[in-house]
């Protein structure tokens, strides 16, 4: 591979790199994000012939200056300092990408590189950066030493220097040679990130730590996950099935050996008892803090671990922080997770409708264990007078043809179980699931869903039950959570995702307290648009990574580090020499060191074998006849060198061969013409690769002969042509 075209390969790996770390923290914007990929890309196909024009050198020169006076006024606007940083680093790299010109601009081009990296380290902790860490650990030995020897070849060209023959040096044709790198270079140099690799990651689990967060630098997540604001408008979430984003993982400790690819789990997250015809809010916002016994939060009591199963979720961050808990849930228990304090676990606060809130300091999320019982945990929960009447308030907008079709359909019984199997029953089967339903736009969403559509998601079903088994007197509430979750063959849990948000209602039924119902069609509970086939392979690896990464890296934390340690002990204490029967007899360890001698032994016999069969078949090692002939052919030249000095015109050290013999026949001496053939024949056979023939060795001695009978004091020198 040509050296020039390897030296700007992997400078511009190096580059990339560096811009996808910064890319991955998410502090650039889309739109930003996807100018400054469209913008390297660009600058990295740029011909190197077109970065000599006048024009793209002015950019070079002018670009810099403009960015920075640009970002200046926008921050005087207010915008924040730390993304108007980031973008400007950014900027900068694709205009010298650009505009470089020779290794002191590709020098640049790493420098800026490693800044990224290095803002990446503190802002970012995704599986990108991982990966962006790991290629850059990889590359960039190589592309500094590159670096290092193009810079030293274009410094000697400018300084005018010469190389052994006395030729001025063709930086054009080094870098255009295939000889001065070849791949052995090249994987050495890639392989000094082998060792650093290990001092890191040893470095990294030994040093002792209280958490990363306390160094990064997270930001809240600015999407709000879809259904699970304080206050629910109907119609008014756009299209609630289309987003694959991960919202939360759970994990079983015990699964079937074929788990089944989709479960349904109703993990429950907050709800709403007030309807005013367009939107569900709360009337009761009051919240208190829950106190934890050794972090264990009874939700019906304290869980029995010789009969309970339990459940780890592994929750996102989210906006409002609600912890989302399934049915049969009889106790929680927050675990720790890179906390930035080891005993600062998040604070868990209980609000109104059974709901949960954590607080944390840091925006890492939260993962917390569930404890399940054996049957439904539903349990008599008596309303007051009051609160009867918050559960069964309608909205002032009711219509009458909504009143009278909850009397058509539920007017022939007077159990409330009955009356709401009834409504899911009619919901379920009369009704069409439409994500993009026109029933959200209108005045009444309601009735016109009813009446006018009959189509809509899951908030208009849940909305029309709840509103139609109120006009019968049956208390009901609407409840926001997620449906179900797919399994994760990799990770070996279940990712629940931001489609599988779902609205339910739970009604209080006598002598059972409050029962889920979910009147949506079960075969739209999933999420419209879901990856299947080899696009859901790759899905399910990147995700499982992702995972593995963010739990045993970003989060590693001291409580990690102590478990580690201890199962290492744990493992060395169960080596059979650790044992005392062991140590008493030594057998395992005379064992490995008989192995290690005898594999020792046989190495050095092969390689006596080989280095004799070698000798016996008369075969020189790789490159020793080119070794000879060199030596031979400077032993020849120097004796070229001892008449020319026996002559009384010896060459200077410090003068070139060609030089010192062209200078003879430029002033036409006698000896100059006869000096410079000996001397044209030595650099052919020594630089040129021509070989070293007998007829040529003794065409070389006649003309040492030659020198030698011909003194230089007795010699006239020849007048120079005019």
């Amino acid at each position: 591979m040509k050296f020039g075209f390897l030296h700007r390969l992997m400078t511009d790996l190096v580059a990339v790199l560096g811009l996808l770390a910064l890319i991955s923290t998410g502090e650039l914007n889309h739109w930003m994000a996807v100018g400054v990929t469209v913008g390297a890309a660009a600058a990295l196909a740029l011909p190197p012939r077109w970065q000599e024009r006048e024009s793209i050198q002015r950019i070079g020169t002018y670009g810099p200056l403009l960015l920075l006076a640009m970002q200046f006024a926008r921050w005087g606007l207010g915008e924040p300092i730390l993304q108007l940083a980031i973008e400007f680093a950014a900027a900068l790299q694709v205009v010298r990408l650009a505009t470089r010109r020779g290794a002191a601009h590709d020098q640049q081009v790493l420098v800026l590189a490693l800044l990224h990296l290095i803002a990446g380290t503190v802002l970012g902790s995704g599986l990108l950066y991982g990966f962006c860490f790991l290629g850059f650990l990889v590359v960039s030995p190589a592309a500094l030493v590159l670096s290092h020897l193009r810079r030293e070849v274009e410094g000697n060209y400018r300084q005018g220097a010469r190389d052994r023959t006395g030729l001025p040096v063709d930086v054009p044709r080094i870098l255009r040679s295939r000889r001065v790198v070849g791949h052995r270079f090249l994987l050495f140099t890639c392989s000094l990130s082998v060792p650093i690799l290990a001092f890191t990651a040893l470095l990294f689990i030994l040093f002792p730590r209280v958490g990363l967060s306390l160094l990064l630098l997270n930001h809240a997540r600015p999407d709000r996950m879809v259904g699970f604001s304080d206050r629910v408008h109907l119609g008014g979430v756009g299209r609630l099935r289309s987003d694959p984003t991960i919202a939360l993982r759970v994990e079983y400790p015990q699964l079937p050996k074929n788990p089944p690819q989709r479960i349904a789990l109703y993990l429950r997250g907050t709800a709403f008892d007030r309807y005013d015809g367009t939107t569900w809010s709360r009337t009761v916002s009051r919240r208190v803090p829950v106190e934890l016994n050794g972090q264990t939060i009874p939700l019906n009591r304290y869980p029995d671990p010789a009969r309970d199963r339990w459940m780890t979720i592994d929750l996102e961050p989210i906006d409002p922080t609600v912890l989302f808990i399934p049915r049969r849930a009889i106790a929680l228990r927050v675990l720790p997770r890179g906390a930035a304090l080891a005993d600062s676990p998040p604070a868990v606060y209980a609000g109104p409708e059974g709901e949960l809130k954590y607080v944390s300091l840091d925006d890492a999320g939260i993962r917390y264990r569930v404890y399940l019982g054996g049957t439904d945990q539903a349990s008599e929960v008596p309303l007051s007078p009051s609160d009867r009447d918050r559960y069964l308030a309608l909205p002032p907008n009711l219509t009458a043809r909504t009143a009278r079709l909850a009397q058509q359909w539920l007017a022939d019984s007077a159990d409330p179980m009955q009356l709401a199997r009834n409504a899911e029953r009619h919901l379920r089967t009369e009704f069409r699931y439409d994500v993009d339903s026109p029933s959200g736009a209108a005045p009444n969403p309601l009735d016109h869903f009813l009446f006018e559509s009959r189509r809509g998601h899951c908030e208009f079903y849940s909305t029309a039950m709840a509103i139609l088994l109120r006009v019968v007197g049956v208390p009901t509430r609407t409840v926001t959570g997620f449906y179900g979750g797919t399994y994760n063959r990799f990770g070996a849990y279940y990712a629940v995702r931001q489609g599988d948000a779902h609205s339910w209602i739970e009604v209080h039924i006598p002598d059972r307290g409050w029962v889920r119902f979910d009147p949506t069609p079960p075969t739209n509970a999933a999420p419209q648009t879901r990856v299947t086939g080899w696009l859901a392979f790759v899905r399910d690896v990147v995700e499982a990574m992702a995972q593995r990464y963010r739990r045993h890296v970003v989060s590693y934390d001291l409580h990690q580090q102590l478990h580690l340690l201890g199962t290492a002990r744990r493992v060395y204490d169960l080596l059979p020499w650790r044992t005392s029967r062991s140590l008493a007899s030594g057998w395992p360890r005379r064992v490995v060191l008989t192995l290690v001698g005898l594999a020792l032994i046989g190495t050095g016999v092969w390689w006596l074998v080989r280095d004799k069969k070698g000798s016996r078949s008369g075969r020189r090692p790789k490159n020793e006849s080119s070794h000879v002939t060199q030596r031979e052919i400077v032993r020849l030249y120097g004796s070229v060198d001892a008449a020319l000095r026996t002559c009384g015109i010896p060459r200077h050290p410090g003068t070139p061969p060609y030089a010192h013999a062209k200078g003879l026949a430029d002033i036409g001496h006698p000896l100059g013409h006869e000096a410079l053939r000996l001397t044209e024949l030595y650099i052919e056979v020594r630089f040129g690769g021509r070989e070293l023939s007998e007829s040529l060795r003794r065409e070389f001695a006649r003309g040492v002969r030659a020198l030698r009978q011909m003194p230089a004091s007795r010699a006239k020198p020849r007048k120079l042509a005019a």
